[in-house]
């Protein structure tokens, strides 16, 4: 028998709320032919039809009905095993599943994880890669206590707390006319091509605002999947980004490679959170972690405008 899944129970549990596949999928983040896929992987495992489509929405069936109060039970009593298994409400002990974006966790974590193994050693983090898009879907699953991320997130499901605000710097190959700039404005950027992550980053939209804000064109042959991948085809030339300070700071050094960095003037940024279920409440300990990590961001970048 085909397993069923948390986030087959997940996704028809917002269904049986909404009873519109586009709003149902609007909420969840994803589109409606994946929301569509899980909902029919569900029937079929079931071996019923859970719903009736009609030109104002969705009717569910007698057993769809059953099959949604079964899935609410089941998501909620997931909720408590989680609680459990993770820190005490005033206290960072025990373990805590932290979903991290990409862009932001290799470069923060290893000097947060440094101090908070010697302030809180029973504490254990157990830390998992993600896109936004992947993060959210899992943190709703349970999967995640809390998610590192870029905010800000347009769910009513997730509360947040803000951590830091961070400068995005100017790419541009080592041979370019801008490069060596202490900074560059908007206008120096008209007719440039610029390159992005995929778009499930909210970098890329940044990127994308930036275009429309500068007369700079932004390439659709090519979307980056990690920020490396952004950096080398800034070598090759073929284009301009927008790098965090953290990874700046990190990979590329000045004067050396074959990409320059420069500020933007006015600055840009972007802001990074901790996000969690509404449906946590707001645990001492969350915000407890958010405070540790808010003081490793003072303490190792002081006057860089990241708080």
């Amino acid at each position: 028998m085909t397993a069923i899944t948390l986030r087959q129970l997940r996704y028809f549990s917002v269904l049986s709320k909404s009873l519109q596949y586009r709003n149902a999928a609007r909420q969840l983040g994803i589109s409606q032919p994946s929301l569509s896929l899980q909902i029919n992987a569900l029937e079929e495992t079931l071996g019923t039809r859970l719903a009736e489509r009609r030109r104002s929405g969705l009717i569910l069936t007698p057993e769809g009905r059953e099959v949604a109060a079964q899935a609410e039970k089941i998501l909620q009593d997931v909720e408590k095993l989680y609680r459990i298994s993770g820190p005490s409400e005033n206290r960072l002990t025990g373990t805590l599943h932290l979903g991290s974006s990409p862009t932001i966790g290799p470069y923060l974590l290893p000097r947060v994880l440094r101090q908070l193994h010697t302030a809180y050693p029973d504490l254990k983090l157990v830390i998992r890669d993600g896109t936004p898009r992947e993060m959210t879907e899992d943190l709703l699953a349970g999967k995640h206590d809390l998610v590192l991320t870029q905010l800000p997130i347009a769910r009513d499901d997730v509360s947040h707390k803000f951590l830091f605000r961070e400068p995005l710097y100017l790419a541009v190959p080592r041979e370019h006319r801008l490069a060596g700039r202490d900074h560059v404005k908007k206008m120096d950027l008209a007719g440039e091509n610029l390159i992005s992550l995929n778009s499930s980053y909210m970098l890329s939209r940044q990127v994308s605002e930036l275009c429309a804000a500068s007369g700079a064109r932004l390439r659709d042959d090519f979307e980056g999947t990690s920020l490396d991948a952004l950096r080398q085809m800034v070598s090759l030339g073929m284009g301009m980004t927008l790098l965090p300070a953290l990874y700046a700071g990190s990979e590329v050094k000045p004067g050396e490679g074959d990409v320059a960095i420069t500020q933007m003037k006015p600055g840009l940024y972007r802001q990074a959170g901790l996000a969690w279920r509404r449906s946590s409440g707001t645990p001492a300990s969350f915000l407890k972690l958010a405070e540790f990590i808010r003081g490793v961001i003072a303490k190792e970048f002081a006057g860089k405008a990241f708080l």
